[in-house]
């Protein structure tokens, strides 16, 4: 087991930062630390954190682990065919600043978000959406255009059907901001220094249990070393983090070690993979990304970077996800396969060359990642080791986030790391995705003989009112993208956390984009 200071050097003896008070539980309030500062967390955007979106703003259901529950919406009702949805909210609910939540704001929300169609069309819902009909000041009523089975799943996502109070809107529209940040939720957002830290306070008027703690403060420390150190010296109490933004196995480890922290780990959760570009002009060839498959050694993966703390993924969707248990094409790790079918392509290795070649064009490939993720370098690091014992180049390019989602929209990547959504998004909202062009979903698609019809059975398992029917297209789709070989899988994800022993009730909600400090304490 490695020590912390083995894994992270002592470069910065002191942290000077221009912070509140520095952790304190006698205060009962909880200090966090991300990399990412909260940003706009109007939630009918894109553009926030979503743990802090979470943290203010409601929906009319909740996700759980036993499925959709009642929220804001007391009950509902769903009409024979499956083409209304009647919600009978709660009476007791006001945003915090007084206005009340009723059926004329939840009217006025959901039409916002319509409003920016464009933006939102990722998801299906917003496609299916006809109208909304206020029944009476507390009943609201959903009006589809077909029967879409993930409705409420959807309505219970962090985002875009979060509601925002009515006086916030500016010019009665949600889509080019908002005048301030006011929900119905747990916490309100008291004080906000860009890029330095967050203040949240509990929401006094709040219509469910309070949160045991005061408040939260989140704390914005860009490099990992800092935070790590800062969490030793006991600064802040909480890093949690999802898919290695916040957290690598060794840092993991090495506190594993120290009485001083505890650490949780959540179920699979997501599925991490390579989606291979079929546009470009080498990874075109499916025999190419066939190969490609082959040279990976995932259990290399999931051994020497995430230490055996996640199982390697055969196929993109686990086949506990709903609509995805039945076996499609896997590929195994066999180099000399992978040699056999990149020769098969005519890539031949001229000798004394390390890089394939042919028609004398070298098999250079490019996979871009997100340089903020403490993950995806080192992944990337051994694919490329993997590839090169087979003859092929990788150049591997870290980029900034927005960099990264640009190229990512335009296609100029021969491979890109890929995150599933995790649950509840899975597999309806994230196979939606898939036709949109601003995902690397879609740009790893585009260039399949069958896009066309891919996206045609997306659109119809969306709506088909028939099981059966929308399981053979599920089917069909993950079957045709695993025979083609448009994604690499190579493990299914958990979230990690890392916390000081004395902060209790440490746990994951379904969405690995939650954060649940509504359940944390500290002990007495």
């Amino acid at each position: 087991m490695k020590s912390l200071f083995s894994v992270f050097p002592t470069l910065l003896l002191t942290i000077t930062c221009a912070f509140p008070a520095l952790a304190d539980k006698s205060n009962n309030m909880l200090d966090y630390v991300s990399t990412k500062d909260i940003r706009d967390i109007n939630p009918h955007l894109y553009s926030g954190e979503m743990a802090a979106q979470n943290m203010v703003f409601e929906s009319l259901v909740l996700n759980t682990e036993k499925g959709v529950a009642p929220y804001l919406a007391e009950r509902w009702d769903i009409s024979p065919d499956g083409k209304s949805y009647t919600f009978f909210l709660r009476h007791d609910v006001t945003f915090s600043d007084g206005e009340p939540f009723n059926a004329n704001a939840v009217k006025l929300n959901i039409e916002a978000v319509l409003d920016n169609y464009e933006r939102h069309a990722w998801l299906e819902l917003v496609r299916q959406i006809d109208n909304v009909e206020i029944v009476d000041e507390f009943t609201v009523r959903l009006n589809l255009k077909n029967p879409y089975y993930p409705t409420l799943t959807e309505l219970g996502l962090t985002r875009p059907f979060r509601f925002i109070s009515p006086n916030s809107f500016i010019n009665g529209k949600t889509k080019m901001g908002v005048a301030n940040y006011v929900g119905t939720g747990p916490w309100v957002l008291t004080e906000h220094k860009k890029d330095q830290y967050a203040e949240f306070k509990v929401n006094p008027n709040y219509w469910g249990a309070k949160p045991v703690l005061n408040g939260v403060v989140w704390r914005v420390i860009p490099d990992r070393q800092t935070m790590l150190l800062s969490l030793q010296k006991g600064d802040i109490q909480l890093i949690f983090g999802a898919d290695g933004d916040m957290l690598d196995m060794d840092s993991f480890e090495a506190l594993m070690a120290s009485d001083k922290f505890k650490t949780e780990m959540s179920a699979p959760i997501a599925s991490r993979a390579i989606v291979l570009n079929s546009s470009r002009a080498m990874t075109s060839s499916q025999k190419v990304r066939q190969a490609l498959q082959y040279a990976v050694d995932k259990e290399g993966i999931a051994q020497g970077i995430l230490a055996g703390s996640e199982k390697v993924a055969d196929t993109l969707m686990a086949r506990s996800v709903p609509y995805c248990d039945f076996s499609s094409p896997t590929y195994v790790y066999r180099p000399t396969k992978a040699i056999e079918l990149l020769e098969a392509e005519g890539w031949v290795l001229p000798k004394g060359q390390a890089i394939r070649e042919k028609h004398g064009e070298k098999l250079q490939l490019l996979l871009s990642y997100n340089v903020n993720n403490a993950v995806e370098k080192e992944i990337a690091e051994l694919i490329q080791d993997d590839f090169k014992k087979i003859g092929v180049g990788l150049t591997i390019l870290g980029e900034e986030k927005q960099a990264y989602l640009d190229r990512q929209k335009n296609g100029d990547f021969d491979l890109q790391y890929s995150l599933s959504w995790g649950t509840p998004y899975d597999p309806a909202s994230f196979v939606s995705s898939f036709r949109i062009p601003a995902h690397a979903d879609y740009q790893g698609q585009k260039g399949l003989a069958n896009k066309a019809q891919l996206d045609a059975m997306i659109s119809e398992l969306l709506i088909t009112p028939n099981e059966a029917r929308r399981q053979e297209l599920y089917k069909g789709l993950f079957t045709s993208l695993a025979e083609q070989a448009v994604y690499i899988p190579l493990t299914y994800s958990r979230t990690k956390a890392i916390h000081r022993s004395e902060l209790e009730n440490v746990g994951f909600n379904p969405s690995q984009y939650e954060i649940p400090f509504e359940k944390m304490r500290f002990k007495p």
